[in-house]
């Protein structure tokens, strides 16, 4: 990436609080973490004495058995945006084109003008039906942020394949995937899958994550990444963590319930988007964004302000929490 790009594309605005005083609506992850992790981190700390094991062959076993995928083809990164930069790095050269969803995360147009890609945007609900023929890269966000729905799979399957004969690279961020019962991607040809550890287990200071490709991709993805570019702190924490299959469970279940209990509740005074994900997009109709922002934390809670997504222009976002929490949020948004 060039200089004076990186200075004309400057920084993307995104959710999360550092207010003790506030709860933190505006970021999406999990408010609880798996029993022992912390027992896990403290562990490690001899381990930290030396470079991590290289490879890291115990986190790309667990990765593997945690998305269903060859070891072979995990790449371990220090979150899942990192996954996404390198491969955007890989597939966009300068002047090439990038099929990306709106509204939707918006690194994924800023890592493609860092280098040089030009962006063609489609609005989320209609990206599977895009042509991806003469673009270097599509990217899926699956569930899509901030909208929150899944991609029907055999849709999502069938654009895979389109992809593939396009000579397309496809990137699906399934950032937030482990919060449904829906099937990954990793490992189809052709595809890069992108998995964050740090918002189902509610870590995100851990920075772990990982890609999974196949093929030549996948093996170039394998040569770029760093050696020792994650932590053996996040190595342990993430292979312990993605063997929690009954935190998972336990998890999943209580979002999905306080989702729709959520849902049922906002829905006489706004326009709530359909949602698969731990959060909910809120259409606030003729209120002010900021004055609904400003109400929220007179009463110590802190929302997303969504008009930062492409497309929204009164909307905000606000995260499924624990139950006591989701109740302050319903009585904070009840006289807005």
């Amino acid at each position: 990436m060039k200089r004076e790009t990186v200075r004309r594309v400057g920084r993307e605005p995104h959710g999360s609080t550092d207010d003790p005083e506030l709860i933190d609506f505006s970021a999406n992850t999990n408010p609880r973490v798996p029993d022992g992790v912390e027992a896990v981190y403290r562990d490690a700390f001899e381990a930290s004495q030396s470079y991590p094991a290289e490879p890291p062959t115990a986190f790309r076993d667990a990765a593997a058995a945690y998305v269903d995928c060859d070891p072979e083809q995990v790449v371990p990164t220090p979150g899942g945006l990192a996954a996404i930069r390198r491969t955007i790095q890989l597939a966009v050269a300068e002047g090439d084109s990038v099929l990306l969803p709106y509204p939707s995360f918006g690194e994924y147009e800023r890592e493609v003008r860092l280098q040089g890609g030009d962006p063609a945007f489609v609005r989320h609900d209609r990206l599977l039906g895009a042509d991806p023929a003469g673009h270097a890269l599509a990217v899926v966000c699956n569930p899509n942020n901030p909208t929150g729905e899944t991609y029907d799979p055999d849709e999502l399957a069938a654009f895979a394949t389109r992809c593939r004969e396009a000579g397309t690279v496809l990137l699906v961020d399934e950032a937030f995937l482990g919060f449904t019962d829906r099937p990954s991607l990793a490992g189809t040809d052709g595809v890069v899958v992108a998995r964050s550890l740090t918002k189902l287990f509610g870590l995100p200071g851990i920075r772990a994550g990982f890609a999974v490709a196949t093929g030549e991709f996948g093996e170039a993805l394998g040569v770029a990444r760093r050696p020792w570019n994650v932590s053996a702190p996040a190595l342990a924490v993430g292979s312990y963590c993605m063997r929690q299959t009954g935190f998972v469970e336990e998890t999943t279940a209580r979002v999905r319930r306080e989702r729709t209990r959520l849902c049922e509740s906002l829905a006489d005074r706004f326009d709530v988007a359909p949602s698969d994900a731990p959060f909910l997009l809120l259409d606030v109709g003729e209120r002010a964004v900021g004055d609904v922002l400003g109400a929220a934390r007179d009463r110590g809670l802190a929302l997303r302000d969504a008009t930062t997504f492409r497309g929204l222009d009164s909307h905000v976002r606000v995260a499924v929490r624990l139950p006591a929490e989701n109740d302050r949020l319903l009585e904070a948004l009840d006289d807005v």
